[in-house]
């Protein structure tokens, strides 16, 4: 593990690739593999670890608008991700205090450790440092052999037999999670991030386990030493996109952030949009794995974690804690009621403009902005070249790798204050 004490003041300059694998480290044999990285915490820019540690007061209330304003303008230092993606997901209110906060944390780890022992009395290897990666039960419910010298109970309950049925599912997908980082040469963080999708999926039995949820999870367990302070800040970021996995057999998840992004790029190139619509290509069906995974797939996981944070940075809201703690109060509010400018510093830059012009639209993510600055990108060769749709996969395929974060973002937001102005008329 890395000693995160240590480590935390080397970035008091421009870091080198070298020092960011300090954090991530990559295993040898996939240095050849893997993308480049572009993203280098920067002083002045990035919010470094001092930086962090003032903004709060002395009994703990953060200045979250100091802490936003620097994110957006350079990600988050190595040493403190993890601890700052807590607050940006909303696991913690930015107005608590130390003592509030310790409290909340003591409480949510008991409420893990009580979800892991109900898991564990079904399935023994669940917090063994072990995982599963074969069925342990068939399709109609019957036990298969025995499972950590357990032989698995009677599975009659629907939702016991869907959630045992998703276990050897989930440990195959663990076993491909990242795996050029030396961090999951461990088999025990492996085991980690194998129980956090485990309890999730049993205590979330309406979505369950998705494939694509392991990339989501995993830099939350490389990040939280935690395994349950890594659970609830997944937890967390699939309040945002939960929906997004939400599948059936005439629906995907995505289906109405898809048709979001149809919507934005009509709007602000019905040309691009004619075009893809006479390939057959208008339900943006290509876009699926970005939106789904938060372009996991097009960056480096290094890049990937501050594309992440500089977006939830945009679209923040200072309500986010008590709307996810107190469901009934909806941030809806928001869209009628005035707000004081002070009050709208504490937003993200995303979501104020939304706020401002009373846009309450939530499928309207900033990753559909993110695709349709993709897209704009690549405009002129995609109206010049794609034929059909393979083509404009095979165009789009060519960012990965190359996209710079920043500029994506925004780009995005300028797409959105375009789409926001063309709406309004």
């Amino acid at each position: 593990m890395v000693d995160w004490a240590t480590i935390s003041g080397i970035f008091g300059r421009n870091a080198g690739a070298e020092e960011l694998d300090s954090f991530y480290p990559i295993r040898p044999e996939c240095l050849a593999d893997i993308q480049k990285t572009r993203f280098r915490p920067r002083v002045g820019k990035t919010l470094s670890s001092r930086r962090w540690h003032a903004a709060f007061s002395e009994d703990g209330h953060l200045d979250i608008e100091k802490v936003l304003r620097r994110i957006q303008r350079g990600g988050i230092h190595p040493s403190i991700k993890g601890l700052v993606w807590e607050f940006l997901l909303g696991c913690f209110d930015p107005n608590s205090t130390f003592d509030e906060r310790n409290q909340l944390r003591e409480q949510r780890r008991e409420r893990y450790g009580m979800w892991k022992t109900e898991c564990q009395k079904i399935v023994r290897v669940i917090g063994s440092g072990k995982f599963i990666t074969e069925p342990i039960i068939t399709d109609d419910g019957q036990p298969i052999g025995v499972v950590c010298g357990d032989v698995p109970p009677d599975v009659s309950d629907q939702k016991v037999a869907q959630w045992m049925r998703s276990l050897h599912q989930i440990g195959l997908d663990v076993v491909r999670t990242d795996r050029a980082l030396v961090f999951y040469e461990d088999e025990a963080n492996q085991a980690k991030l194998w129980d956090v999708l485990a309890i999730y999926s049993w205590v979330d039995a309406d979505i369950g386990y998705v494939q694509g949820m392991n990339d989501i999870c995993s830099p939350m367990v490389i990040l939280l030493e935690d395994e349950a302070d890594a659970f609830w800040c997944f937890e967390r970021a699939m309040r945002r996109l939960r929906e997004n996995f939400r599948c059936s057999t005439t629906s995907i998840g995505v289906q109405s952030q898809l048709g979001t992004l149809s919507q934005v790029v009509k709007t602000i190139d019905p040309k691009l949009h004619q075009h893809l619509e006479d390939l057959d290509g208008g339900e943006y069906l290509f876009a699926f794995r970005m939106l789904m995974v938060l372009f996991r797939r097009e960056f480096s996981f290094v890049d990937a974690l501050y594309l992440w944070e500089v977006m939830w940075a945009m679209e923040y809201n200072p309500n986010i804690f008590s709307y996810y703690e107190q469901p009934d109060a909806a941030l809806d509010d928001e869209a009628t009621e005035p707000i004081d400018p002070k009050t709208l510093m504490q937003y993200g830059k995303f979501q104020r403009k939304n706020v401002q012009c009373g846009h309450a639209d939530k499928s309207s993510a900033l990753s559909i902005f993110l695709v349709a600055s993709v897209l704009e990108t690549k405009n002129k060769q995609i109206l010049k070249d794609a034929k059909g749709l393979d083509d404009v996969v095979n165009i789009l395929g060519e960012i990965t790798g190359n996209l710079d974060a920043k500029k994506a973002c925004q780009k995005a937001l300028k797409i959105q204050d375009k789409y926001l102005k063309k709406a309004k008329k």
